[in-house]
């Protein structure tokens, strides 16, 4: 067999295989797509880290409160951590929120909501390159 046919074979056999190959690339493609944007929308859908603290933290949270004051530079970052990872829960457990109908406090806000306030909280603590008070 002359080397110019096994040339067409071979580019030939490249195409077809290139071509079954295309719908599984696509939908691989797509759905990589999909998962991204699901995972966008739900990690950014609603309120920014800021707005939850504003909206959850900050009416109980005010200066001369009983409840004492805290915005996310009243701690540094690892004191952040250890307080969302371990004492989160058991401060307030029991507590309900007159700003939003009595409602309990741990209800308030949903699992996504909960890592974007936690992370926002710990991104501006005071020791960290932007600290924040919480506006």
């Amino acid at each position: 067999m002359p080397i110019s046919e096994i040339l067409v074979v071979h580019v030939t056999y490249d195409k077809e295989i290139a071509m079954n190959r295309r719908p599984a690339f696509l939908f691989l493609t797509l759905a990589a797509f999909a998962v991204l944007a699901v995972t966008s929308s739900a990690r950014g859908a609603g309120r920014s880290g800021q707005e939850l603290f504003k909206d959850t933290c900050k009416s109980c949270h005010l200066p001369d409160s009983p409840n004492g004051e805290y915005t996310p530079m009243s701690l540094i970052q690892d004191q952040w951590r250890e307080f969302f990872a371990e004492q989160w829960v058991p401060a307030h457990e029991n507590l309900t929120d007159p700003a939003h109908d009595g409602r309990k406090v741990l209800e308030l806000l949903a699992p996504e909501e909960f890592e974007l306030l936690r992370d926002w909280t710990i991104e501006h603590a005071a020791d960290s390159e932007n600290p924040m008070t919480c506006g």
